[in-house]
């Protein structure tokens, strides 16, 4: 006895390019808008990294030196968010080897909000 052929419709140019333009308008948000996956991950693993450590109130400069390699060993193809961490990374590195001098201070705290612009409270 044949066996009934599912036939499945497949959907027509007309749905894929809607389909398609839909994706893009949605990549194309405002500033305002909520950050991609790739960037909303790479936010999560600054946040995690900075969490890490020795207190930053108590040991700012070891705080520092904690930071600096898996700052470093974050990937992201965001281009802005990729400088912002690297900003970020070599502010501490300033801070380390400054043993805390307050232009380091003051160049961290630029970096962090760069940071803190692409993911609101990361630095935090």
């Amino acid at each position: 006895m044949p066996r009934p052929h599912l036939r499945l419709p497949l959907p027509g140019f007309g749905v894929l390019a809607v389909a398609a333009l839909a994706v893009a308008v949605a990549g194309c948000g405002s500033s305002a808008s909520a950050p991609t996956p790739s960037v909303a991950n790479t936010c999560q693993a600054v946040s995690a990294v900075l969490s890490d450590g020795p207190d930053p109130r108590a040991d700012p400069v070891g705080y520092a030196e904690a930071q600096v390699l898996p700052l470093r060993q974050i990937q992201t193809s965001d281009t802005r968010l990729r400088h912002a961490v690297d900003d970020l990374a070599s502010a501490y590195d300033r801070l380390y080897t400054s043993r805390g001098a307050k232009r380091a201070e003051q160049a961290v705290s630029q970096a962090g909000n760069a940071v803190d612009a692409i993911c609101p409270g990361a630095t935090s």
